[in-house]
């Protein structure tokens, strides 16, 4: 098949671009992350997701517009659903971009993290491939997840630490501001 392949970065497209080339299947990658913040994350992620489609020689295709308002403007009172709104904005851009371009279906490479929502990801995904009338591959890319951390470390690609959304930055700092507040205190006792 031709599948047109959202990457969300270059280290988790690693072990599903590899595999859906072994199953046989012609792929072209897709760059479209109007999530991503702040802007040095967003260009740090491109530029990462460009230089692994040229070391592993699979084609990019890069929507380079730096999305925060698109992001902010569907997420900012739904902040309880950001993950399935964050979904739709990339899942539907990605199907409209295989129907137009005439790909048998679209994948995305959100489904090698074990910290992204399989279930809702395959729903919303479904959903936009009926509306688009596009097949929707699906494979649990999960399979290879310490398989792709280990050749993103071997290549030295940049690996983010969080989601990418404003949200999951902040999540990560009150994890760390958590951490620190759970560790004992020590008395001091003032000099007699």
């Amino acid at each position: 098949m031709r599948i047109l392949v959202h990457v969300c970065c270059g280290p988790c497209a690693i072990y599903p671009m590899q595999r859906l080339l072994t199953a046989g299947h012609e792929i072209t990658g897709f760059f479209h992350n109007p999530n991503i913040h702040p802007y040095q994350e967003f260009r740090r992620r491109l530029e990462t997701a460009v230089s692994l489609s040229r070391l592993a020689g699979w084609p990019l295709q890069v929507d380079e517009r730096y999305g925060l308002r698109e992001y902010l403007h569907q997420v900012v009172f739904a902040t309880d659903n950001r993950c399935r709104h964050c979904y739709d904005m990339r899942l539907q851009h990605i199907a409209a971009q295989a129907k137009a371009k005439g790909f048998d279906a679209f994948t995305t490479t959100l489904l090698y993290s074990k910290y992204q929502s399989h279930e809702l990801i395959c729903e919303r995904a479904t959903w936009w491939a009926a509306q688009y009338q596009v097949g929707w591959y699906y494979e649990d890319f999960r399979l290879g997840w310490q398989e792709g951390i280990d050749a993103s470390v071997r290549m030295g690609l940049y690996r983010q630490p969080y989601c990418g959304c404003i949200y999951s930055e902040q999540e990560r700092y009150d994890k760390s501001l958590r951490k620190s507040r759970k560790k004992p205190v020590q008395k001091v006792t003032a000099p007699k």
